[in-house]
């Protein structure tokens, strides 16, 4: 198994690698923490903590065939052009390249950081997803055979998807708690179709949080979001 995991991981790293060859991040991987300093490894199934991811991948499965079980589904998406379309709406303004181009720079680059540290958080341990753990399928079957064998903590998709609400949430702080919602959902998405624990969003979101406060000691980054936020003023006059 562990061989699979090594090669998994590395094979994984060269593809986001590849996509993301143009793009600077703001960080360094030895700027990101992994998380191993203050976060604790995932449960155990012999461990009382368990049962709680457990009574959650449950009730994911119970959600799949409503309208929040599409949402989730549709979720399984972490392009730029994905994550532009869904946090238009909370944030008050049409998202794209042509459009916002210095917010779309921010939120690139922002991906490019946050693909280094969950890939960091991850190589701390193997943990097995739940529908391998289980052996059932998803409610996005199409993923399963590239996933199940990538480490399930912490969720990577979560580690995108909250870094960009926090970030978006300070251009536009009037519609914070929209923006955080749709963030929120991102992550939860991700145990609605059954890829990750809830220990694995939950952590995702502590070591992101910890990733954007670092982003506030970086120059560039904080350019970046001043060129954002003006560009949004602008655009909302």
């Amino acid at each position: 198994m562990k061989k699979i995991w090594t090669i998994s991981f590395i094979y994984l790293v060269f593809i986001c690698a590849n996509c993301y060859a143009e793009v600077k991040p703001f960080l360094t991987e030895k700027e990101i923490s992994s998380g191993a300093e203050f976060l604790p490894l995932p449960p155990k199934p012999t461990e009382a903590a368990f049962y709680n991811d457990w009574l959650r991948y449950e009730w994911g499965k119970t959600m799949r065939h409503t309208e929040r079980g599409q949402q989730a589904k549709e979720d399984a998406n972490h392009t730029l052009e994905y994550f532009s379309k869904i946090y238009s709406k909370p944030l008050g303004i049409n998202i794209s390249q042509e459009n916002t181009p210095e917010i779309w720079i921010l939120m690139k680059r922002l991906l490019a950081t946050t693909y280094i540290c969950k890939d960091k958080a991850k190589s701390r341990i193997m943990r097995i997803r739940p529908f391998v753990q289980f052996n059932e399928h998803t409610s996005v079957p199409e993923d399963e055979e590239k996933l199940e064998t990538n480490s399930s903590y912490p969720s990577g998709h979560t580690t995108m998807g909250w870094g960009l609400a926090l970030v978006l949430a300070e251009i536009n702080p009037a519609r914070q708690d929209e923006i955080l919602k749709r963030g929120f959902e991102y992550g939860e998405s991700r145990v609605i179709a059954g890829f990750h624990y809830q220990s694995d969003v939950d952590h995702a979101r502590i070591i992101t949080s910890v990733l954007v406060n670092r982003l506030h000691d970086n120059s560039d980054f904080i350019k970046q979001l001043q060129k954002a936020k003006d560009e949004f003023a602008h655009k909302n006059k």
